[in-house]
């Protein structure tokens, strides 16, 4: 009781919070570049954290820490893949990419892709642009509000129904009153909780153990734990393709709109550069602290059924009932938040990219805030009735995404052009491959749905680049 007492508590005030940011930020927006890049007026804090925290959150705090303590040490590998994602994105692709769209005057990373130099063909890219982006972020947005519902399902016995309607009626709240404004904000007190659980949790949990020592000695009890290269009972090929999949996470980075329009939205170098240092201390301390948690509950706890529910398990059987709660809300929370941001960028794909976002008027305003609505029903419905673990689906929604934007997007930062038939071809390829390997049996690390759409894709973006 006293725990469930303390969840509820943190969660009426942090989403009063949220609601208050909402508020707060409604009368910044006065057009669709307010209401989708803040203006271009973010600072360091704000742009690290709100960008991390959205490439991040049910996926990092349940799907890396449910991998680790699956998988035991092979899991290591998603730590250089996904700080090297942070890597490549904030210092190759944040300073290209801000100066670029400011000159373009772009607002989306679909209209950085297909600038207005392709003419006549411009709007039928981008209109490919944005089904592939609502397309991947529907499910995307379904994943988050799935893991909520378990989320709240465990703590408080709730119907994951009710959780998931829950949960999507606050996300609405806040996103529809205060546009990326407020998502910056929320997303940024969701990346502080996110550091703070990273930071606990796994210290706590290896006290529990008994030190590096006895984690590594209780590993090789259990199994998968003695390799110099942690890839557990592979080898050969298989061991090869396992390490080449997981670190082809990291190449899904520049492709996602939800994470590089925080470089658009930057207000100047200055802290563009302060943003990176914040970013990368964020993604070292969140990841390694999540892949500790999952291997030290391989340790400490038997069989879980739900490899997903570590972080919710470990809270609960290592801290006091208060602390514990205060730990969950925050992670409730937080999982319940990320939403927004995909929530939004699928909305642009629609209200600004369909129409080659050619009205400032508030009419564009009020249609951006309608296709809110009708994204976040559709993502409720499929959260309603869709079931997956929330690490592979949330992967093939990033290597999707990855795959049919990246390499459009690093050709274009490296100072060439794009034709409109290379761009189409490109952008469809890599979405396409990615989907049809998905239907696919599984390869070691997923190694075919990661690497070889976006490696088809860079191909045919350089084959039709020309000069700028």
């Amino acid at each position: 009781m006293e725990n469930t007492t303390a969840v509820l508590l943190t969660l009426l005030v942090y989403n009063a919070i949220l609601i208050s940011v909402g508020l707060w930020t409604k009368g910044r927006n006065q057009g669709v570049t307010d209401f989708y890049l803040a203006g271009r007026g973010l600072g360091a804090w704000t742009a690290a954290l709100s960008a991390s925290a959205s490439s991040s959150s049910a996926w990092t705090l349940l799907g890396v820490s449910g991998a680790a303590y699956a998988w035991g040490m092979p899991a290591l590998w998603i730590f250089p893949a996904t700080v090297g994602g942070f890597l490549f994105n904030w210092i190759w692709v944040a300073p290209r990419l801000q100066k670029l769209s400011l000159n373009e005057e772009a607002v989306t990373l679909s209209s950085v892709i297909a600038p207005a130099r392709l003419g006549g063909q411009r709007q039928l890219v981008l209109r490919f642009a944005a089904a592939i982006v609502v397309f991947c972020f529907v499910f995307y947005i379904a994943s988050q509000f799935e893991a909520a519902g378990k989320a709240f399902e465990a703590t408080f016995s709730l119907s994951k129904n009710v959780s998931i309607l829950i949960g999507a009626g606050i996300v609405l709240a806040y996103t529809m009153l205060g546009g990326f404004w407020a998502v910056s904000v929320t997303d940024t007190i969701q990346g502080l909780l996110m550091f703070a659980a990273a930071l606990l949790l796994p210290a706590v949990a290896l006290l529990a153990v008994g030190g590096v020592d006895n984690l590594l000695d209780g590993l090789a009890r259990v199994g998968r734990a003695g390799s110099p290269l942690p890839t557990g009972p592979m080898s050969g090929f298989i061991a090869l393709f396992f390490v080449l999949g997981t670190l082809g996470i990291g190449a899904g980075y520049p492709g996602q709109p939800h994470v590089v329009n925080r470089f658009m939205a930057l207000k100047d170098r200055k802290n563009l550069q302060r943003g990176r240092i914040i970013a990368l201390g964020w993604a070292i301390v969140v990841y390694a602290g999540m892949l500790t948690l999952g291997l030290c509950a391989r340790v400490l706890f038997g069989d879980l059924g739900d490899s997903e529910q570590v972080l919710f398990h470990t809270a609960q059987s290592l801290l006091p009932a208060v602390v514990a709660g205060i730990i969950l809300a925050a992670v409730l929370s937080a999982i319940m938040s990320t939403a927004d941001s995909q929530l939004l960028v699928a909305s642009s794909a629609i209200s600004h990219d369909w129409n080659l976002g050619g009205n400032e008027s508030s009419d564009s305003l009020k249609n951006a805030r309608t296709t809110v609505v009708v994204v976040l029903i559709l993502a409720t419905v499929l959260a309603l009735v869709w079931q997956a673990d929330i690490f592979s689906r949330v992967l093939f929604a990033w290597a999707a995404l990855g795959s049919a934007f990246g390499p459009l997007l690093i050709v274009r930062l490296c100072g060439w052009e794009v034709s409109a038939r290379g761009t189409l071809a490109s952008m469809l390829s890599g979405f396409g491959l990615t989907v049809m390997v998905s239907l696919l049996p599984d390869t070691p690390g997923d190694v075919a749905e990661r690497v070889l759409p976006f490696l088809l894709a860079l191909g045919l973006a350089m084959a039709a680049r020309e000069p700028r």
